[in-house]
């Protein structure tokens, strides 16, 4: 199969590494409102991944490490989390959240998703949430994680699906772009936040990677906060594509642009607060 990839990877990388460095705090301080969004899919992930106690998990991407307790609950004492994300300050958080929590089998590794550095056929499962989809190569991070799981581990994945189902990412960025004066992008443009989302991808990338038994499913993920404001709230805090487009702009223009994404995100108003449509895909497979 044919890959692509983005102009100049290192750049794009380092870019990432930056602003979730600055990001880290406040995505940190929206875990709860993350993980209330995130509940059913995350727990289908860890499900659908073979998690179970005593095993050795692998989470890659694992930003301020919401699921990374859910799996060291998951593993108990007798099993070991290792979680692995590209910014180092978001991964100290990660660390001090399981320290506060009392979990003393968390461990944390400051790494390339596309590049572990970990010991071959050493996990028994592998998780990475809302992080593949920002892999300039995930083919290649992909063969990582296959190299890294034992025979018969399984992995699980969750990123954003299409994005006639995930209306919000398009309004956020569409509007970004506008008041940047930048063209329309190709939502499947590698590393975006939609990438994975194109039908079939992501079952084609983890079969060419070497996994068995590959399956996806799409899973509904509205998020409920009490208005649009509260969401771009969370989007500001976030190391979002949207925050390094509007990076470019006066702060006069970036508040004009964040004025007409609340306008056009209020449509999302319902009488109970604010539901943003989200569908998330899981993948599924067996090494």
């Amino acid at each position: 199969m044919t890959t692509v990839s983005v102009p100049d990877t290192q750049a794009f990388k380092t870019a990432v590494r930056e602003q979730w460095d600055r990001s880290a705090q406040g995505w940190n301080e929206h875990t709860s409102e993350i993980r209330a969004w995130l509940r059913q899919a995350t727990d289908a992930m860890l499900d659908m991944a073979g998690i179970g106690v005593g095993a050795c998990v692998l989470d890659v991407a694992a930003g301020a490490g919401d699921q990374t307790l859910d799996i060291a609950q998951r593993v108990g004492p007798r099993g070991r989390v290792l979680a692995t994300d590209l910014s180092s300050a978001i991964l100290a958080l990660a660390q001090e959240n399981a320290r506060l929590a009392g979990f003393h089998n968390v461990q944390t590794h400051v790494a390339d998703g596309e590049d572990l550095q970990v010991e071959s056929a050493s996990f028994d499962a592998v998780v990475c949430r809302l992080g593949l989809m920002f892999f300039p190569d995930p083919l290649r991070g992909l063969r990582g994680l296959h190299r890294a799981l034992r025979p018969g581990g399984g992995i699980s994945t969750m990123v954003f699906s299409r994005p006639d189902r995930n209306p919000c990412v398009g309004i956020l960025m569409g509007t970004a772009l506008k008041h940047a004066g930048l063209p329309a992008r190709d939502p499947f443009q590698p590393g975006a936040l939609l990438s994975l989302g194109k039908p079939g991808l992501a079952d084609e990338l983890f079969s060419a990677a070497g996994f068995q038994n590959v399956a996806s499913t799409a899973l509904d993920a509205p998020f409920r906060l009490p208005s649009a404001r509260h969401y771009l709230d969370f989007i500001r805090s976030s190391a979002s594509p949207i925050q390094q487009i509007l990076g470019r702009l006066t702060p006069d223009a970036a508040d004009a642009a964040w004025a007409e994404m609340e306008e056009r995100l209020g449509v999302f108003t319902t009488p109970d607060g604010w539901v943003g449509p989200n569908e998330l895909l899981l993948t599924a497979a067996k090494r």
